[in-house]
């Protein structure tokens, strides 16, 4: 059957984002004591209207606002009467994470004029120490993939200068050079220049002026001993390239030999204080409860930024689009269909005043997942029989940068490894709708990853959701082997099941608000978010009652590998 998408009208914009008003008017319960033992929407709602408030500031791992969100958790866990499980006898563990800026000493010189950084050249940071191009001759090396490029040898001590691809790939971007293809080929290179600064977007530029906040671990993988340093890497604007090269860029051949390059960058390294929450509910079987199962959530999200947007037009937008996204037979909206939403979101803000919004809430990602924990953690806590098995909660920072928060916490667990019998990660779990998913509506549940390690522990799942007065209808697409979204190595169970922990991811699912600042508390769905949350203390439950451990019947991944999906 052949579908017929109409373009978007204003009455329908306006009527898109009526709700939104309505729902802000929902009452905000402030004081935590109000919530109970049992798991209700009201309790997860009285928390995602202070874990998500504009007062967080987004809860961006590095941050002070992250720290003051852990705090929060924290002061939870220790009214509910949960054993600390962090560092030095505390709820928090400490996380590594450092802020690299670029020095604001770095300067490029060619023939002694100065080149104009962010306007004609832009570093990468590569997160180690790489070469120095002070002093260096500049070569031209061809455009990248290009039969004729210079040869590996030739680049060595030089800085090479690389123009874009003449057929680019279409599926990629047609200012993307591949940084370790680059790399890999002119390992003995001074330094890599790639001539895209005028094509990129500038959230791309942007993200490349912003400090990255990493990990700094002595469990990561140290380069091999006597490995040399990388090449140093940026992008430049043609203008600047041709300056570098001496002649037009055009008429440039492959190993033409350019000027020298002066001066450099460099990063320089501070300390951003990050902090997982760590907290057991002990078990009431003492042959089984030095025995775990985790449970946990990311307590961050991706912050703040100075550029605020009409917070209503853009959900309104957004709403739009993801409607044409799923009546199109292939997802895609065209240009026309964009176009249209633009001229009547236009027509919205001139008939509505606009709500200037900069702060990512991440009220869904993973708001939902953090307070649910908490309230998963209160209702353990508040029944008088205790699973036999312990229950260990986990709040991992940085899962938005990386990962880091969790995959420092099962390189340095603090209860021994292996006795985590069990991972069971919530992420995104507030939303679901049926104009938010193909197929979503109060039954929809996506799970990944359940069988990857333990078929018990897949059929456990199941077993459990069939005992259910109503039983979710579990998507599994998101786990097939290969898929394109890679959503099994994208959230923190997998730092558990690359050392054989057996997990089970669950989520809602994506949604027009993902990473948006509309990601806000008056859009979740918090009778869908009780209920996962009751499945997954009941998971949990079945789980840490076994009167064996969950059977571990498949290959086991290289913890120091890449995550395959």
């Amino acid at each position: 059957m052949q579908s017929a998408v109409r373009a978007v009208t204003l009455g329908a914009l306006v009527a898109l984002a009526q709700p939104a008003t309505a729902q802000m008017a929902l009452p905000l319960k402030r004081a935590p004591e109000a919530t109970t033992p049992a798991i209700t929407p009201a309790d997860l709602m009285s928390r995602m209207y202070l874990y998500a408030d504009d007062s967080m500031m987004g809860r961006a791992a590095g941050s002070a606002y992250n720290l003051k969100a852990t705090a929060y958790i924290a002061a939870e866990a220790r009214r509910l009467g949960l054993q600390p499980a962090g560092d030095s006898g505390g709820f928090f563990q400490n996380v590594p994470l450092i802020q690299r800026a670029l020095d604001p000493n770095a300067r490029i010189t060619v023939d002694g004029t100065e080149l104009r950084m962010g306007e004609e050249y832009m570093p990468r940071d590569q997160s180690v120490v790489t070469r120095s191009i002070d002093g260096v001759q500049v070569v031209y090396g061809g455009a990248w993939g290009d039969i004729v490029m210079l040869p590996a040898e030739e680049a060595a001590g030089k800085l090479v200068v690389l123009g874009l691809p003449k057929n680019p790939d279409p599926r990629v971007p047609s200012w993307f050079v591949p940084r370790a293809g680059a790399i890999q080929r002119f390992r003995s290179a001074a330094g890599i220049a790639i001539v895209s600064l005028d094509a990129m977007p500038p959230q791309f530029t942007q993200s490349l002026a912003t400090p990255q906040v990493t990990l700094k671990d002595d469990a990561t993988p140290a380069p091999a001993a006597g490995a040399a340093p990388l090449p140093s890497y940026l992008y430049l604007t043609r203008a600047a390239a041709e300056r570098l090269i001496g002649v037009r860029l055009d008429s440039a051949k492959t190993g033409t030999v350019g000027k020298t390059m002066r001066g450099g960058f460099a990063f320089v390294e501070t300390p951003a204080p990050a902090r997982n929450v760590v907290a057991v509910l002990r078990g009431s079987d003492p042959a089984l409860r030095g025995q775990y199962v985790a449970i946990g959530a990311h307590n961050d999200h991706v912050g703040f930024d100075n550029n605020p947007v009409d917070h209503d037009s853009l959900r309104a937008y957004n709403d739009a689009v993801r409607k044409l996204e799923m009546a199109s037979p292939t997802h895609q909206v065209t240009a026309e269909q964009r176009a249209q939403i633009r001229v009547n979101v236009d027509s919205l803000r001139r008939v509505r005043p606009a709500r200037p919004d900069s702060i990512y809430n991440g009220a869904d990602d993973d708001g939902s997942g953090t307070v649910s924990v908490l309230e998963i953690a209160e209702a353990f806590a508040g029944a008088r029989a205790k699973p036999k098995r312990s229950i260990i909660f986990v709040w991992h920072t940085a899962e938005e940068l990386g990962l880091f928060g969790a995959q420092y916490f099962t390189d340095h667990p603090t209860v021994p490894r292996d006795s985590i019998v069990a991972q069971l990660n919530m992420d995104m779990v507030g939303r679901g709708r049926a104009d938010d998913e193909a197929g979503g509506g109060p039954g929809y549940l996506q799970l990944i990853g359940s069988r990857r390690l333990s078929t018990e522990l897949g059929n456990l799942v199941e077993s459990v959701n069939t005992s259910r007065r109503q039983p979710f209808t579990f998507d599994y697409q998101y786990d097939a082997a290969g898929h394109p979204e890679q959503f099994y190595c994208r959230s923190d169970h997998y730092m558990y099941a690359r050392y054989g922990i057996p997990i089970v991811f669950l989520s809602t699912g994506g949604h027009r608000d993902y990473h948006q600042v509309t990601d806000e508390p008056q859009y979740i769905d918090y009778e869908k978010m009780a209920n996962v949350s009751q499945f997954v203390h009941d998971l949990a439950t079945a789980v840490a009652n076994l009167d064996h451990r969950v059977v571990v019947d498949k290959p086991k991944p290289d913890p120091r590998g890449n995550c395959v999906q």
